[in-house]
This record gives C-alpha cells, sequence and structure tokens, in this order.
C-alpha cells in the first residue's frame, strides 16, 4: 500500500514534468520554424496543459479501467469550477469578459450537457438493461465539435487587434538537440507517468475497498488538474484572475471535446462507477459559474460566490465519501 502511494505520486510527477518538458520544447521548436506565437498558443500550450488528463483517461481505458478514464475528465470539470474557480474568486474577484459570459462559458455548459446525454443511456434510453457506454461513434462526435471550437478559437484570436504595447516573448535559444531530448523525454516521462499513476490509483481502490470511479473522480482528477490549480492561482496573485476563468473554461471544453472523444474514438468508455449524480454535479457547477457571472449584469464573481462554490465541491466530496 505505502509503495502504491509513493508510484501514486511519482506518476503524477513524472506527468507534469513530462507536460512541462514537452510543451517546453515544442514551443521553442515551433517558433524557431516560423509558426506564430498565436498558433503555438492555440495548439502545443493548451495541448500540454491538458495532457496530463488525456494521458490518464487514455491510459486507463486502454487497460479496461474505464471509470478512472470518465472518472477524471468529470471529477476535473468539476474540480476546476468549484475548487479552483473557488479558490481564485477567494483571492481576488473575478471579472468576467462579455465574450467568455456570451460564447465559451455556454460552450462549456454545453459541452457538460451533451456528454451526461451520450454517456447515460440507461437514463436516456428509459430501458434499465442497457449498459452506459461512450461508443466510438460517439467519441468522434466530440471530436467534431472539438474541430469546430478550435475553428472558432482561430477566428476570434485572429479577428482581436493586437495590443501594440505588448512584445512578442522572445523564443528562447536551446540547441536543436536539446529540444528533441525535451519533447522525446517529456512524451516518455508522461506515458510512463501515466502507466505509474493509473496502476498504483487502481491498487489503491481495491486495497481500500473503494471504486475505481471514486478514486477517478476525486484523487485522480485532482492530481491531473494541477497544473491548472497553479496557473490559475499563480494568475490570481498577480491580480490577474481573467486568465485563471478562460484557463477553466477551456480546459473543461478541451477536457470533454478533445480528450474524451479521442478516448473514446480510440477504444469504447464503459461507465460503471460514475453515476448520474456525478454528470449532474458536472453540468450544476458549469451553470453556477456561469448564473454567478452573470448575476447582477456586473460580470464579477465574488468572494461570498467564490466560498459557494468550495462549499459546494465539499458537500459533494463527503456524499461521495459516504457512499463508500
Amino acid at each position: 500500500m505505502f509503495l502504491d502511494i509513493l508510484l501514486f505520486i511519482l506518476g503524477i510527477v513524472l506527468i507534469i514534468v513530462g507536460a512541462n518538458y514537452l510543451t517546453e520544447g515544442a514551443s521553442v521548436l515551433a517558433r524557431r520554424f516560423g509558426v506564430s506565437p498565436l498558433v503555438v498558443g492555440l495548439t502545443i500550450v493548451a495541448f500540454g496543459t491538458s495532457s496530463p488528463e488525456l494521458v490518464v483517461s487514455l491510459v486507463s481505458a486502454l487497460r479496461g479501467n474505464s471509470d478512472i478514464a470518465i472518472g477524471n475528465v468529470v471529477g476535473s470539470n468539476i474540480f476546476n469550477v468549484l475548487v479552483i474557480g473557488g479558490i481564485t474568486a477567494l483571492v481576488t474577484p473575478i471579472t468576467i469578459t462579455r465574450s467568455t459570459i456570451r460564447r465559451e462559458m455556454p460552450l462549456m455548459l454545453l459541452a457538460c450537457l451533451v456528454l451526461s446525454v451520450m454517456a447515460l443511456d440507461r437514463v436516456f434510453s428509459g430501458i434499465g438493461e442497457v449498459e452506459n457506454v461512450l461508443s466510438r461513434s460517439e467519441g468522434i462526435i466530440l471530436l467534431g465539435f472539438f474541430l469546430i471550437f478550435l475553428t472558432y478559437t482561430f477566428a476570434i484570436a485572429k479577428d482581436k487587434p493586437s495590443d501594440p504595447h505588448v512584445t512578442s516573448e522572445p523564443v528562447k535559444h536551446y540547441p536543436l538537440w536539446l529540444l528533441i531530448i525535451f519533447i522525446i523525454g517529456g512524451l516518455a516521462s508522461l506515458i510512463a507517468g501515466g502507466e505509474l499513476f493509473v496502476r498504483s490509483a487502481s491498487s489503491i481502490a481495491r486495497n481500500l475497498g473503494m471504486s475505481e470511479g471514486f478514486i477517478g473522480l476525486t484523487i485522480v482528477a485532482a492530481g491531473t488538474s494541477l497544473p491548472e490549480l497553479a496557473t490559475s492561482i499563480a494568475a490570481a496573485l498577480k491580480k490577474e484572475p481573467e486568465i485563471a476563468v478562460g484557463n477553466i473554461v477551456g480546459s473543461n471544453i478541451f477536457n470533454v471535446f478533445f480528450i474524451l472523444g479521442t478516448t473514446a474514438t480510440v477504444t469504447p468508455i464503459h461507465i460503471g462507477g460514475v453515476s448520474t449524480l456525478d454528470f449532474t454535479m458536472m453540468s450544476f457547477a458549469a451553470l453556477l459559474l456561469y448564473v454567478f457571472a452573470v448575476l447582477f449584469g456586473q460580470r464579477v464573481i465574488k468572494r461570498m460566490e467564490g466560498a459557494v462554490l468550495v462549499l459546494c465541491f465539499v458537500l459533494y466530496t463527503v456524499y461521495l465519501i459516504s457512499q463508500i
């Protein structure tokens, strides 16, 4: 058991370090070959910050631990909104842009609802014997949504005028051989970390008598959300909380459309330990964030509302523990 916990922590470290070096190497290499900072940010960096969830979900599904795969994404989306959003608002009130309220937040809510409808076959078919499965065809549909989202993001970014006072970040000068080591080493670290993470999480769940769904919704989800948590708290401390909101909303959309879309396309995800309540909580969290953002027309998530978000997560976690 102690060894499993050490391997679990080592897996998290390898995943985070691997994602960091893979993103760094790929970003610098792309910039060196003339790829614009915009394209790098919307593709390589976005992929890099979500690669922990992708690796864990994909490895889990391929190993037959589907509840960890789906629980990871559902739990991460809940954690992102209630914990990261709540803590950020507690540090400093978050001002939301009109664009985020009109476009990105509704799209995040749509992603949660689409996933819930696709995953809860038993509920929406009305047939109790039907198994809840996220099929390959549904994975392809999710990837289709992701391509639409990516196209829209590029279009919006290109339409935004550049700020003459902001200079683009200079390209770091690493030797080509070192960049290749960054990319290959980062990818290897991600894969090895994902394998250790999933294997140890499954073992811990068995030893403690917990379901893999519970582990995926809580410990795994929190572990893979560490990059988002660190980014959002740092942004709040620098008095740039709007970055935190973009990070939360973008990650949740990315998690559903790209990560589960890719995972389900590779291998169907059989859903057993993740319940209707968990999917409902994911959608409720997204809706609550949206309501707080538009409340009274101020486009501000206040400290009190941040406390409500954190409290919702605490109550949800207590309920999950009570069901063990």
